[in-house]
């Protein structure tokens, strides 16, 4: 589903990680699953049977709960977050492992405890077991409102900047550049469409939950993107070069990272961004198997700034030779010069690009979109405006589709046939 990408050389990398935790059955391992595993009949959890002792064991762990004691080989008494002896928290006892008679009942007590539990802590164990995900978490140190609330703007304040982070990672996972603009930008926003998010009751916390397999490539590139960019910023403010920056490009840093980072810690006292692997999947080759949370700071938003203009005016434009749709035709006139709007069939991985033609090609392209036909174009893809227009423009020939491929082309431009002719002007 996504390309291969080199996990090698960035990051904080310690070297591969303990092995993966071997689930003694199997878990769910898709988004069409969570519904099922958080609601299944009679009881509403997951299925105890499909659940490993130790991957339970592991996510009470990741997300606070404690464990206070229980017979050592055979099982373990936890707490929640905050909890302790005597506090009156919901106590879970979990089996270390399924080689006893009562494991599995023991488990099942466990996970219906979980569902009735009303902190957040016991919410994301279950959504963990439900989908087996890496996990990232945002915390954001805001001026709290009344009553220790967090208003709603900063709440979603949070919610943006953390989706601009995924998309990042999703963007460098499709190809490494300092500033993407709107190309990969459908692949992308497909390859989050699995990802499932909690939000903590205080407005100060998020976590999404990248399921796996397809959502580990944009959390492994998000690791080493996330520590290049501390290393950068840090290289930024203690010599006051950009170089850091350039190179930090391989990790998967960009001018759409560096700007969702400026989004995230505007308005804070600082952020903290922190992930952690699947249990059940263990750790990826060339990653820290616990990575340290990453960090920033008010006083780190110049470079950030400074490295986001950087990117923005760094990245060069690109010969390409589209094959596109036409889908607008603009000019002041009857005669001259016009604008076409293309939808991109092949050649670029944008998804629009307007280019201005000289009278015989916009001639060329009216022709071509009467009849249903696509127009071939080369030309340099401009960086600036996002890698949405074509400079240039060179050899604008209609190019040969199957049937249904014009059957379609020229369903879409009668629908549109107002504005074309509008838009063509008289005696055109």
């Amino acid at each position: 589903m996504h390309r291969p990408i080199d996990e090698s050389g960035h990051g904080t990398g310690e070297g591969r990680g303990p092995a993966p935790v071997p689930p003694h059955r199997p878990h769910p391992t898709g988004p069409g699953d969570l519904t099922d595993a958080r609601h299944a009949p009679g009881d509403g959890v997951p299925d105890p049977g499909r659940v490993d002792p130790r991957v339970l064991g592991a996510l009470l762990a990741r997300h606070g709960w404690r464990r206070r004691g229980g017979a050592a080989g055979r099982y373990g008494r936890w707490t929640p977050p905050g909890g302790g002896p005597g506090s009156g928290g919901t106590s879970l006892l979990v089996p270390d492992s399924l080689a006893f008679p009562d494991s599995e009942e023991l488990i099942g007590e466990a996970l219906t405890a979980l569902a009735r539990s009303a902190t957040p802590a016991a919410r994301e164990v279950l959504t963990g077991l439900a989908v087996p995900s890496d996990e990232i978490r945002w915390w954001r140190e805001v001026p709290p409102g009344p009553a220790g609330t967090v208003p709603w703007p900063v709440q979603e304040q949070l919610r943006s900047a953390a989706r601009r982070i995924l998309l990042a990672g999703a963007l460098a996972v499709r190809g490494r550049a300092g500033y993407h603009g709107s190309r990969h930008r459908a692949a992308a926003l497909a390859a989050l469409e699995p990802v499932v998010v909690a939000t903590d009751p205080g407005g100060r916390a998020l976590t999404a939950f990248l399921p796996l397999p397809p959502g580990r490539p944009v959390a492994v590139r998000l690791h080493h993107a996330l520590h290049a960019a501390r290393e950068a910023v840090d290289y930024q403010r203690a010599t006051g070069g950009m170089d850091a920056f350039d190179s930090a490009v391989g990790a998967g840093v960009s001018r759409e990272l560096t700007e969702a980072l400026v989004a995230l810690v505007r308005g804070t006292e600082g952020v903290r961004i922190a992930l952690a692997w699947a249990p059940a999947a263990g750790t990826p080759e060339g990653c820290a198997a616990r990575p340290e949370p990453v960090e920033f700071s008010p006083g780190d938003l110049p470079a950030l700034r400074e490295a986001s203009a950087r990117y923005l005016t760094g990245e060069p434009s690109l010969p390409v030779r589209i094959t596109g749709a036409v889908v607008r035709l603009r000019r002041s006139g009857p005669r001259g010069e016009g604008t076409v709007k293309l939808r991109v069939l092949g050649g670029a991985e944008v998804g629009h690009v307007r280019v201005v033609l000289d009278e015989e090609a916009y001639r060329t392209a009216g022709h071509a979109h009467l009849v249903g036909l696509p127009i071939r174009v080369a030309g340099r893809l401009e960086s600036r405006g996002g890698f949405r227009r074509l400079t240039d423009p060179s050899g604008v020939v209609p190019v040969q589709v199957d049937e249904a491929e014009r059957d379609r082309l020229m369903k879409s431009m009668h629908e549109n046939l107002d504005f074309f002719e509008e838009a063509c002007g008289p005696g055109e």
